[in-house]
């Protein structure tokens, strides 16, 4: 089975393209900012932006940082790059997220038809839903346990209801400005108390994207794998 660590980058994707430009008040309440920018999402239909990964880990006593790029096609379709040249891609695709390591000629498939089991099926169906685009999809699959704003920014702590889900990841982090709502940073705690923190910039909102990004070739020489195929 794959450490929580390497799946990192379909679980950011999830959280990736919750974003909205539009405007509301800096003195709203953050529930309220809350509501709007979850209703805001219907009129998401791209996005990319650039990204800075920082990932703490128990075992290094510096994070890690990397650089990438995410692309985002409504409404559930996205792709993700680390490192440049990229080391790490993430694609969701109707049917599955296919996880690519271009180095190492290998690439992973993810299906998304409930045919996983245990902590990885309600996590692989937290990212086949995609994320909540109003209050009571939020309430259905996560609980809010936080939320407050400080220099511009909303902040909001939510944790899967799903207990098997929660076990791989106990707490999600989501920072979005309360002047356009552009989301800026995502963070994900893992079980084994490593975080991976996320922020955006350079974003684009409803840009023409490139239909090839979500169809990627793979070459004669990389080998496809199942990991969570049984044998």
């Amino acid at each position: 089975m794959l450490s929580p660590g390497r799946f990192v980058p379909p679980i950011v994707l999830l959280l990736s393209f919750v974003i909205c430009h539009s405007s509301f008040l800096l003195a709203a309440q953050p529930d309220t900012l809350l509501r709007s920018w979850l209703a805001a999402q219907t009129n998401v239909h791209t996005w990319s932006a650039e990204l800075v990964q920082i990932r703490s880990l128990k075992t290094f006593t510096q994070p890690i940082t990397n650089h990438g790029r995410v692309w985002f096609a409504a409404p559930d379709r996205f792709r993700w790059e680390i490192g440049s040249p990229a080391t790490t891609i993430a694609v969701r695709q109707p049917a599955q997220l296919l996880v690519i390591y271009p180095k190492l000629h290998r690439a992973e498939r993810y299906p998304l038809d409930g045919k996983a089991s245990g902590p990885w099926k309600d996590t692989l169906a937290l990212l086949e839903a995609g994320f909540p685009r109003s209050a009571t999809e939020l309430e259905a699959r996560f609980k809010l346990t936080s939320q407050g704003v400080t220099n511009g920014l909303c902040e909001v702590v939510l944790q899967p209801r799903s207990a098997s889900a929660r076990r791989m990841m106990p707490q999600i982090r989501v920072a979005f400005a309360t002047n356009d709502f552009a989301l800026h940073a995502t963070e994900l705690q893992f079980a084994d108390g490593s975080t991976m923190r996320n922020e955006f910039g350079a974003a684009t909102l409803n840009g023409k994207l490139d239909e090839g990004l979500f169809t990627p070739e793979l070459g004669a020489d990389c080998k496809l794998v199942d990991p969570l195929k049984k044998p």
